[in-house]
């Protein structure tokens, strides 16, 4: 409300309060047109309640009648102007005349300026803390290694466990960013090999795996989406790393993150856009592992993988994601794997498995000594 009408009434007679309002709503009606009716007014909001306040004397009765309204100036005072042709109230002779129209937002201005003289006041009085200390206090925070925790053996944050949504990371260092700018639901998957821990944490929990922006980021990816089940995927900017983003950096990747499915397709299906990253040559140990190399160099930037006959032609492709699987089924005669990705461990074994003598790859992951004995891993680095 804007204004406040307040206008005193006198009675010749005893009346009460329902009397008074009814003189109010039945002796304006009409007066101001159908816009200004105060039935309608007041149903719309446009003024409030009407208060009534009222004392008998000697046979008289006298009080005021308060009107809010949220009118302007002008309609507020045609308002105010009709109480005054009030001559009758309930059975009695009756007089109104408005004492003063109130700007409510006067007084609110009034109680304002009041009440921030006081805060000011507040403000001057309380010690300002030493500049020097401030800077002292701001060092000392930038300064300090985020806490670092594990979450079954791994670096993590310290709130993965009860998190609804946990983010996975390549390493250690890149945990440790994230836990500089306050990200705690994290962890680290430590190597190219997933570990047991990060498929069963995926069961029960969203997945957002982080990787860097660069060819191994996609690798780890593909490795991650394996074993675990991904539910979406952010990205570091094009060559950079996780352990390396701003903490602006980091917020829009994680913002943009997409939906792992539809990641993995884009991944999957033509070669990527951007220029294939440079490789260091194999070294020259033989004219078989020439060959299997070459063969890899034929399929690089694919995420496809190969099974090759005894001849090293090429009998069956498949997605990167789907090798373990078509390497566990291969038939008799299948010689060689040659995949677009990280050669890990449980691809060695499934090669080893079903009689492969070849796993040809990108690079190799952590195998155990046991299972890379098994078979012979050949790798461009």
């Amino acid at each position: 409300m804007k204004y406040v009408i307040k206008a005193k009434f006198k009675a010749d007679g005893y009346v009460e309060r329902p009397d008074v309002v009814g003189a109010v709503f039945g002796q304006t009606e009409g007066l101001l047109g159908e816009e200004l009716d105060l039935r309608r007014l007041l149903k719309t909001g446009r003024i409030g309640r009407i208060d009534v306040k009222l004392r008998r004397n000697k046979g008289k009765t006298e009080g005021y009648i308060i009107v809010p309204s949220s009118l302007d100036r002008v309609e507020t005072a045609l308002v105010a102007a009709a109480l005054e042709e009030i001559d009758r109230v309930g059975p009695c002779p009756a007089e109104v005349e408005v004492v003063k129209i109130e700007d409510i937002r006067k007084e609110k201005r009034k109680r304002i300026v009041e009440r921030a003289k006081e805060l000011l006041r507040t403000m001057i009085t309380e010690v300002t803390p030493d500049s020097s200390e401030l800077v002292k206090e701001v060092k000392k925070a930038i300064e300090e290694e985020p806490e670092i925790s594990e979450y079954k053996g791994l670096p993590a944050g310290p709130d993965v466990e009860e998190a609804d949504e946990v983010i996975v990371v390549e390493g250690r260092a890149d945990v440790l960013n994230l836990l500089k700018y306050g990200i705690t639901n994290v962890v680290a998957v430590e190597g190219t090999s997933v570990p047991d821990e990060i498929a069963e944490l995926s069961k029960d929990k969203k997945i957002v795996a982080f990787v860097d922006g660069d060819r191994g980021g996609e690798l780890i990816l593909k490795e991650l989406m394996e074993v675990a089940d991904v539910d979406y995927v952010a990205r570091a900017p094009e060559g950079k790393e996780v352990e390396e983003l701003t903490r602006k950096e980091i917020m829009e990747a994680l913002e943009r993150k997409a939906p792992a499915e539809k990641v993995m397709e884009e991944l999957s299906g033509k070669k990527p856009k951007r220029p294939k990253p440079e490789r260091k040559p194999a070294p020259k140990t033989d004219e078989t592992a020439k060959r299997l190399l070459d063969r890899l160099k034929e399929i690089e930037g694919t995420f496809k993988a190969e099974l090759l006959d005894e001849d090293f032609k090429p009998v069956k492709k498949v997605d990167v994601d789907e090798v373990v699987k078509a390497v566990g089924e291969a038939e008799d005669g299948v010689k060689a794997v040659v995949v677009d990705g990280v050669v890990t461990e449980r691809l060695a074994k499934a090669a080893s498995e079903s009689g492969l003598e070849y796993v040809v790859g990108v690079k190799k992951g952590d195998i155990e000594p046991d299972v890379e004995d098994s078979v012979r891993i050949i790798t461009l680095s």
